[in-house]
């Protein structure tokens, strides 16, 4: 009698052991299937970005890839990407993508809420109308010491720049004459960057300015250009630029400029750094120490990098 009942336990051992192999050759043979204990495999993710909007409201997207499905032959693709968005009014939305003639556009079964991206730049939809999130615009990520950010709507570019920088919306580039200011933003460093040397506060700073309707964008259109004119073109960070810089004294006052303009861009932008320090010889010997000029133009290279345009 124990024989028998080791015998039938032997037997249905085999059986299920078998029983696992042909599952295992079924499994493989079609593909490599998830097992029951383990999640699914995780979402392509290809790329994170902030968005800053009108009002400093801004949108964290999160970008996914979808599967590529075949379509009949002359028919258009058919997008199976999507978008995870987090709102700074606390909403989130997670919208699967649509058939758009440019950009990528993203949207809820009903239309009532639409994302539709276009370069650098985003466009929100509620409802058929743009109303809460206006003027949508990547947003650099910061460095760790570049907090402060600022937005154009109307021209369309953001930029970052760090604390106790003043910044001055209203600000018009003089120097070229009556009937030629250019017109942007400044950003001047503070007080406590000049104390104790012979840095002045008083203008020294980086600026975004904008010529309107110029096809051409040259740096030579925003300074005094001399004989004496450094001009060149640069690639930094993959951005073309076409630079310049003019340095001139006066009265133990000594300035210096340099205006990076960015090549592919109508309105033309471009970025000024002015700097303006007065001749140390001029003061008791001990009293003030040479400013860090370094330093300050690793500042100004660090913001001039944060900006992003449309």
């Amino acid at each position: 009698m124990k024989i028998k009942k080791y015998f039938v336990l032997v037997l249905m051992a085999i059986i299920i052991l078998c029983g696992i192999g042909i599952w295992l050759n079924y499994n493989k043979s079609q593909g490599d299937l998830i097992p029951f204990n383990q999640p699914p495999p995780e979402e392509n993710l290809i790329a994170q970005v902030t968005f800053l909007c009108k009002d400093n409201k801004t949108i964290e997207a999160s970008f996914y890839e979808g599967e590529v499905k075949p379509v009949e032959p002359g028919e258009p693709p058919i997008p199976q990407g999507k978008v995870k968005l987090v709102l700074s009014d606390g909403r989130s939305f997670e919208l699967p993508q649509t058939i758009s003639a440019s950009g990528a556009r993203y949207a809820n079964s009903n239309e009532s809420f639409v994302f539709w991206n276009k370069g650098n730049g985003a466009l929100v939809l509620e409802n058929n109308e743009e109303k809460n999130y206006i003027g949508c615009v990547i947003l650099a990520k910061d460095s760790g010491d570049l907090p402060n950010t600022y937005l154009d709507a109307v021209v369309g570019f953001t930029i970052r720049y760090p604390v106790d920088y003043k910044i001055d919306t209203s600000y018009k580039y003089q120097a070229l004459g009556p009937g030629k200011e250019i017109g942007g933003v400044k950003f001047t460093i503070p007080e406590s960057f000049v104390t104790g040397t012979n840095l002045s506060n008083f203008d020294t700073g980086i600026s975004v300015e904008i010529i309107p309707a110029t096809e051409n964008c040259q740096a030579s259109l925003f300074l005094p250009v001399t004989d004496s004119t450094e001009v060149k073109n640069l690639v930094d960070n993959n951005i073309e630029y076409s630079f310049a810089k003019i340095t001139e004294g006066a009265a133990g006052n000594y300035y210096e400029e340099q205006v990076w303009a960015l090549k592919e861009t109508n309105p033309c932008i471009a970025l000024r750094y002015l700097i303006h320090s007065t001749n140390i010889n001029n003061y008791p010997e001990g009293m003030v120490k040479e400013f860090n000029r370094a330093n300050l133009l690793n500042t100004f290279d660090k913001i001039r990098s944060s900006l992003v345009t449309l």
